[in-house]
């Protein structure tokens, strides 16, 4: 999904609203579908279970058409309410118009509005692209490495590789989230550590399996080492063919939360 904008467009004609019909919910099927395909696509039912419990079913319009949605489902962490923020989907007619961003922006204020200030969702550590959205566009920050979280699927998008997964922690009132939103770009500190991935690992993905499966590997390790230290991802950066995720220690913490 991308963040940014086209020339001569913009999501000012995009509005985001609630989603509460069955066919609003079917809508958010056929989304899936054109992004993922079939394999990975989840049913309306779950959408209305999501609606009827305290979770999340927002879409972007542009007019009567749906352009994107995201997704949320209700959770409990340290005996606090969260929102776990299954997908997030745009049709590739209307992405590179920031309205995965306008998605997002719209799930916090809603959250916050609930007394919510806390969603979480996983991502792919090698789509460096959505890592960066992630990190430095919303300000969520990285502590946990689930491999295989999903199993292996049949899905293209998951190029035959287990679904190794990051769990976001946007923390939505924290001073790090509330700075970004007003523009600041994150700013480590103290003494971090970094991870690098090929730039280019989307390409390895679809073309050489087992190269990327080498780097998944070893990115896989690298991570458990340092959340076991303590350690939290908090930034993205770009060094020639590699982008490096950068993690801060333990003594940040504060800084996120």
């Amino acid at each position: 999904m991308g963040t940014g904008e086209r020339q001569g467009l913009s999501p000012s004609n995009i509005v985001v609203r609630h989603c509460d019909s069955l066919g609003e919910f079917e809508a958010c099927v056929a989304i899936q579908r054109t992004v993922w395909g079939e394999d990975i696509t989840v049913p309306a039912p779950l959408f209305v279970v999501a609606k009827e419990t305290g979770g999340q079913v927002l879409g972007a319009f542009e007019g009567a058409r749906m352009a994107g949605f995201t997704l949320a489902l209700v959770g409990i962490h340290d005996g606090r309410p969260l929102l776990h923020s299954h997908m997030t989907a745009v049709l590739p007619e209307f992405q590179n118009r920031g309205i995965g961003r306008l998605l997002k922006l719209a799930q916090r204020e809603d959250a916050l509005l609930r007394g919510i200030t806390l969603v979480e969702w996983t991502f792919d550590p090698l789509e460096l692209r959505n890592a960066y959205f992630n990190l430095m566009r919303l300000g969520a920050v990285v502590r946990r490495y689930i491999p295989n979280c999903y199993g292996i699927t049949g899905s293209p998008l998951h190029a035959g590789l287990p679904t190794d997964r990051l769990m976001a922690e946007w923390r939505l009132d924290s001073q790090r989230v509330k700075g970004i939103m007003a523009g600041s770009a994150p700013r480590p500190g103290g003494s971090t550590a970094k991870i690098g991935i090929p730039s280019d690992i989307g390409e390895w993905k679809s073309r050489d399996r087992s190269r990327a499966q080498r780097v998944q590997d070893e990115v896989r390790e690298q991570f458990q080492r340092w959340f076991g230290e303590g350690y939290g991802a908090t930034a993205l950066e770009r060094a020639g063919q590699v982008t490096n995720y950068i993690l801060e220690p333990p003594a940040a913490r504060a800084g996120w939360e």
